[in-house]
């Protein structure tokens, strides 16, 4: 009697769905495998026998087995026939197998200590469902954007792109979008500049890593604004370098204050032109002050100029680099507030010394930006679109700002004073009936809204308690609902 193939005892489900027939035969086998019904050294059957058992072709048996060898799951021996593995790469999987000795306790590997301390502080930002949330402060105003004129400006970049524009792109960026970025900002903000010292980073968070990374070591001393913006302190805090929480009043961060805690600090950064989150502006003898203090202690200033074109009275005021002199400041930008936040496009404007250096670097963190969309967006300024779409929600974000001071001051007298913002896309309001503005902040979360408190981004400097309200992506129904449900809010205490 001849002896019974020991598969024949292994049932298998019959294949069911658009699955490929060797997918699925494969798939049964593997299972067998893991589940222990296939035991390891166990004789598999021939590929004809298993073939006609199964009314499947000897070529879909062969491409099924061939898989299983490949991922570590049989051995072929020749002469003999095919066995299951002795040693299964993923039987630990098998939820009917018993971990073996070697693997009975869990991996003690872990982040390391500074990763750890770092991801405590960081919050996940949620993919947006919605827009025009009141009172939502880190996204511009996506339903008035040029969608359709944005559409038609990417067709045409798309139809008319040589094939090289979809390989390998420059690691400063797409050399007319450097160009379009340098007039601009050269126009607009009075920075000077070449468009060889632009380069382009997928925003300002990727500008501050590279600034970090490569001009910080260890220990380095770094003036940061308090309170300020925590995106910052987080990306500089990784370096190992040591942050200097530098007080801020009506003129913008205090130099004085910045030189007696720490005059030999290797990097500062500041937002002059509407520091985030007080909204005030560094005044002309700040700024000169911190130049000078720059360039006696030999440290670099970061300026980042994330909304500034954004003011609500008279021109948008020049950069702090335009002051520069000595080739201290790095001038960074974004397009993120100033178009869609779905735009992960930004800049940077070096000092001529480090344009080398920074395009290295940039190809050392992944490669180089994305070049369709560069090219897109560079179409989009070079042709007036963009400094159009600014003065256009120049003019909106001035009237949604009207509109929540006024509604504001109506319904929120006597429990929220409400700043009017002259440039920017949020503002603050301050609290009169509540001393936590972290407490209130959650209060008004519960009822649907989406505030910040002010007291979540100081250090060491304690503000009075108050709430971070954005404007700009609100529409003027939206901003009223959202003051009438922040009244109840602030109320049911």
């Amino acid at each position: 009697m001849a002896k019974k193939e020991p598969f024949q005892d292994i049932s298998l489900n019959q294949p069911s769905g658009t699955r490929k027939l060797w997918r699925w035969l494969y798939t049964e086998l593997r299972n067998a495998i893991l589940d222990g019904r296939l035991k390891p050294g166990a004789r598999m059957p021939s590929t004809r026998s298993l073939g006609m058992q199964y009314s499947l072709s000897r070529g879909t048996v062969v491409e099924a087995f061939d898989q299983l060898q490949a991922e570590g799951y049989t051995r072929t021996e020749v002469g003999s026939g095919t066995y299951v593995a002795s040693l299964i790469p993923d039987g630990l999987m098998s939820a009917t197998r018993k971990p073996t000795t070697a693997a009975a306790s869990t991996s003690k590997a872990a982040l390391s200590k500074p990763a750890q301390e770092f991801l405590k502080n960081v919050e996940v930002l949620p993919a947006s469902h919605t827009i025009n949330k009141a009172f939502r402060s880190h996204e511009p105003a996506i339903d008035l954007f040029p969608v359709d004129l944005w559409a038609r400006v990417a067709s045409r970049v798309l139809r008319r792109a040589p094939h090289s524009l979809y390989g390998h792109g420059n690691a400063a960026g797409y050399a007319p979008l450097r160009r379009a970025i340098a007039e601009y900002v050269g126009a607009s903000r009075g920075v000077h500049c070449t468009a060889e010292q632009v380069i382009i980073t997928s925003g300002t968070q990727q500008a501050l890593d590279l600034i970090g990374r490569f001009l910080l070591t260890t220990g380095d001393w770094v003036w940061m604004e308090d309170p300020g913006y925590s995106g910052a302190l987080q990306t500089l805090r990784t370096t190992g370098a040591r942050i200097v929480p530098v007080p801020v009043d009506g003129d913008g961060l205090i130099v004085k204050a910045g030189r007696k805690l720490a005059p030999k600090a290797k990097l500062a950064y500041v937002t002059p032109a509407n520091q985030f989150p007080m909204g005030v502006t560094m005044s002309a003898d700040r700024r000169l002050e911190l130049l000078r203090w720059a360039v006696s202690a030999n440290a670099w200033i970061i300026e980042d100029d994330y909304d500034a074109e954004y003011r609500y009275s008279g021109h948008p005021l020049a950069a702090l680099q335009a002051l520069d002199s000595s080739g201290c400041v790095i001038y960074v930008g974004t397009f993120t507030k100033m178009l869609f936040n779905a735009l992960r496009l930004g800049f940077m404007v070096l000092p001529d010394p480090l344009v080398e250096q920074f395009v290295a670097a940039r190809t050392f963190i992944d490669r180089h930006p994305p070049t369709l969309e560069q090219a897109i967006l560079a179409e989009f300024i070079t042709e007036g679109h963009f400094g159009h779409h600014i003065r256009r929600m120049r003019q909106n974000y001035a009237e949604r700002m009207d509109i929540l001071k006024s509604v504001a001051d109506k319904h929120l007298e006597g429990m929220l004073d409400v700043v009017h913002a002259e440039a920017g896309i949020r503002t603050l309001g301050w609290l009169r009936t509540w001393k936590s503005d972290r407490d209130a902040a959650r209060r008004a979360r519960v009822h649907g809204l989406e505030v910040e408190a002010l007291s979540v981004f100081t250090t060491k400097y304690q503000q009075p308690p108050a709430l971070m309200l954005g404007f700009a992506s609100c529409t003027p129904a939206e901003l009223r609902r959202g003051v009438s449900i922040l009244a109840t809010a602030l109320l049911s205490r």
